[in-house]
């Protein structure tokens, strides 16, 4: 079932969304509710779109003529690619897309994927990165992850994931977190949902007495802006950053994707 909200509307518009299965974490609505007042930008409207199984998403397309760009969220950020005509370069390598560009070809719907997580990401990790966060740790093996690992792999950091069910060479168990490999790989990134909103009490369990100065911890979470993850890893003198900035930069891009005349490549 496809459950939409619209958060306003203009009339006829053109129209922007975000997908994901449940919506109530998202900020997308009203930061491009606020872009439009502070820009002046008329004639447009972003919806929320929850749904219940991808395969309503062509039901969607179909239902809203008007859509030209879309978010995706979780949990979709990967299956999405199966529903999509073309995707580009960057978004084939990290094997997940958040960004969908909608235009028409003898008026019907044609999508491209892009990936601006990893775009993010790198801009909000870097001018925090210190020297001796060469090695990471990134809890977490869905949609959000893919982009991370893309942009560690792109810089030369070395990264190990963390994940409930470890069945390749570099992924390890939460189990296996030790106080060794918290003291090696000192960067440690949450690309899961635990913490986020509603769900604010919860906590991502890794061994946070291990922690020291040394360490810096990035959540991709925004909402709340300082998760338990977060609050653990302060309280034990590491550096943290939160997703609100990522957030941000990756909505930026996806609207330049969306209203530029050409398709791929970015």
């Amino acid at each position: 079932m496809i459950k939409s909200l619209n958060l306003f509307a203009n009339g006829k518009s053109k129209t922007y969304g975000l997908i994901g299965k449940t919506l109530k974490h998202s900020y997308s609505g009203k930061y491009f509710e606020h872009k439009f007042k502070i820009e002046n930008i008329g004639n447009s409207k972003y919806l929320h779109f929850e749904i219940d199984d991808l395969k309503e998403f062509p039901k969607l397309i179909e239902a809203h003529p008007d859509l030209v760009g879309l978010n995706i969220t979780i949990p979709y950020k990967k299956t999405i690619i199966h529903y999509l005509d073309e995707i580009d370069r960057s978004s084939r390598f990290i094997g997940a897309v958040n960004t969908i560009k909608i235009s028409r070809k003898n008026n019907k719907p044609f999508l491209s994927g892009y990936n601006t997580d990893a775009h993010g990401f790198e801009k909000t990790l870097f001018p925090v990165l210190k020297p001796h966060h060469h090695k990471a740790l990134v809890l977490g093996t869905g949609g959000a992850s893919r982009a991370v690992v893309y942009i560690l792999r792109k810089n030369g950091i070395s990264y190990l994931e963390v994940t409930r069910f470890p069945y390749k060479s570099n992924q390890i168990g939460y189990d296996m977190i030790s106080e060794e490999i918290i003291r090696e790989y000192n960067l440690i990134i949450n690309t899961t949902p635990v913490g986020m909103y509603p769900n604010v009490e919860d906590l991502v369990n890794i061994p946070y007495d291990y922690l020291d100065q040394n360490n810096l911890l990035y959540d991709l979470v925004y909402n709340p802006e300082e998760t338990q993850f977060l609050k653990a890893a302060k309280s034990k003198g590491a550096a943290t950053i939160n997703g609100s900035g990522m957030f941000e930069l990756q909505a930026e891009r996806s609207w330049k994707i969306w209203n530029r005349k050409s398709i791929l490549p970015f």
